[in-house]
């Protein structure tokens, strides 16, 4: 199979692609405003101006910006800016387009992928973005393994790279693997310089790479800020940007802001000129009044408390159960969240390609839950937290996310008998404890725009996130990564993420969606194709 040649100027509404890319079309927009790299503020008419700085809040330094190595979306938001992909994925319909690779050829099991680059194209320093070096790539993230916690995922079963010639590589995989075409557009899988891979994981952390995007790192002071610095003669966007050439900001400073009530300040005052992470209390006030917000679901697992198996709490299935059965979600939007935010009625949330809606299993049902804990031996102690053969039904979950949503789950739980202590911790302590092993519940969600994001969260033969045994849902999970026809694999994600649910192996919670608080000096900040954000074509209005 092969996706047509499409090149600059060419921008066809609806290409004949490959049966793995079309898995992708049912994308959905997510019910945000915008997306692509269009002007997403007011004054969407007006002329861009190339010059300046934005400045940027985020929440946490995770003490790493490599595009190869993190997780965490405050890093994200900074490591995406500095890297092309071989791909990109059309924000409004989901499509895989051209980046830096021209066309594509897909094997018709999925299991060989031919890429054509484009010509041009450079990293940072001038080094030609050949075939050669997009090989030097992904074995260097095989090389990193756990520590490239997302692309080593993508490159399960990763047999190699042959190049055929400077513009031509094929990647071949011992199995199918339906997912990859749309990993080529993730940042995981972005593209830095062949000596990058010579650095060590730390120094790359450290923002030493070199990087093939329209920005570069110029410094990087940890706790404070990084500064991103324009790169001269980027000239190879990809055909998901209505933009072309370079970026029009000088410098993009992400300036590391803890305090929720304080990044709602330094908005309000001028200090910063926009966040992703502006509290659903604070954000009213930035809803006109010289400000502008933007929102969109982030595809991929929903915000969900992970049971691991292995302790002896969460190995009690009564007790998963009981906790999924014991929350309320639609309270926690109305209460905690805004009206632009949804409940999670599934695994995956509503805007990942081929999500199941399985709000029938997640309706509230606390009577429900305590005839579970009742049956399994669960008896309400003198302070109405149950017990059993000596053990408080207590457990403590570490997180350094927003806490609002889930204080109010720990409110919820505690009405069925549940004691669920909180944790809030900064994100280094957090992976710490998270590292050792020693807790019942994992707490967090996953962004990525495939459903093969189920697979690597939940397949024993995968991440294992629940430390269990193989069984029945495995298998599903494992035959959809290699099914190519869109029905056969909705159907397996399907039946998959049913079983997930009914055996409390995943407890979601609610949706992750990304909301842009920006003044409205800001213009161009938007989405790509997996919610992540793009700076590429803002620009500010003079100063």
């Amino acid at each position: 199979m092969t996706t047509p040649t499409r090149r600059r100027g060419a921008r066809p509404a609806a290409a004949a692609t490959l049966a793995t890319t079309a898995l992708l079309l049912a994308a959905c927009s997510s019910g945000g405003s915008g997306g692509g790299s269009g002007d997403a503020s007011t004054g969407g008419d007006a002329e861009p101006v190339a010059g300046g700085d934005l400045r940027f809040a985020i929440t946490v330094d995770s003490r790493c910006i490599d595009p190869q190595q993190v997780g965490n979306n405050d890093a994200i938001a900074v490591a995406r800016q500095t890297v092309a992909s071989l791909t990109a994925q059309d924000p409004g319909t989901g499509e895989i387009v051209p980046w830096l690779a021209e066309s594509w050829e897909v094997s018709d099991d999925a299991s060989s992928y031919t890429f054509h680059l484009r010509e041009g194209a450079t990293y940072a320093d001038g080094t030609p973005i050949d075939a050669e070096s997009v090989k030097t790539n992904f074995d260097a993230i095989v090389a990193l393994g756990a520590t490239a916690s997302l692309g080593s995922q993508y490159l399960v079963g990763y047999e190699g790279t042959t190049v055929a010639d400077p513009q031509t590589l094929t990647v071949d995989f011992a199995q199918p693997s339906a997912q990859f075409l749309q990993a080529t557009s993730t940042f995981s899988l972005g593209l830095l310089s062949p000596a990058s891979a010579d650095l060590t994981p730390e120094e790359r952390c450290a923002g030493d790479y070199v990087g093939s995007g329209p920005f570069q790192v110029d410094s990087y002071t940890q706790d404070q800020e990084i500064v991103l610095s324009r790169v001269d003669g980027y000239d190879w966007s990809s055909e998901a940007d209505e933009h072309t050439g370079e970026a029009y900001l000088d410098t993009v400073t992400f300036q590391v802001i803890p305090e929720s009530s304080v990044r709602a300040g330094s908005l309000a005052s001028g200090q910063i000129d926009a966040t992703a992470a502006i509290a659903a209390v604070d954000q009213p006030q930035f809803d006109g009044n010289g400000f502008w917000l933007q929102q969109r679901a982030n595809p991929g697992v929903a915000y969900q408390l992970f049971p691991k198996e292995s302790s002896p709490l969460a190995s009690d299935e009564a007790v998963r159960v009981a906790i999924s059965k014991g929350i309320d979600r639609q309270q926690i939007v109305d209460t905690v969240l805004t009206e632009r935010d949804q409940a999670a009625t599934g695994v995956l949330s509503h805007s990942t390609p081929l999500a199941a809606d399985l709000g029938d299993l997640l309706a509230y049902d606390p009577d429900g839950a305590e005839e579970l804990l009742d049956d399994a031996g669960w008896v309400a102690g003198d302070d109405g937290i149950r017990e059993k053969d000596g053990q408080r039904l207590s457990t403590t979950v570490t997180f350094w996310q927003d806490p609002a949503p889930l204080e109010l789950v720990q409110q919820q739980l505690r009405q069925i008998g549940v004691d669920l202590q909180l944790q809030h911790v900064e994100i280094a302590e957090s992976t710490a404890i998270k590292e050792s092993g020693d807790f019942d519940f994992d707490y967090y969600n996953l962004t990525r725009s495939d459903p093969d994001v189920l697979r690597l969260i939940f397949s024993a033969n995968a991440r294992n996130i629940n430390d269990r045994p193989a069984e029945e849902v495995d298998d599903l999970l494992d035959r959809s990564a290699a099914a190519t026809d869109p029905d056969e694999r909705g159907q397996l994600i399907e039946e998959a993420s049913r079983l997930l649910v009914e055996h409390g192996h995943a407890i979601p919670v609610y949706e992750l969606s990304t909301t842009i608080a920006a003044a409205d000096r800001v213009h161009g900040l938007a989405f790509e194709g997996s919610s992540r954000l793009d700076f590429y074509g803002a620009w500010v209005d003079p100063s």
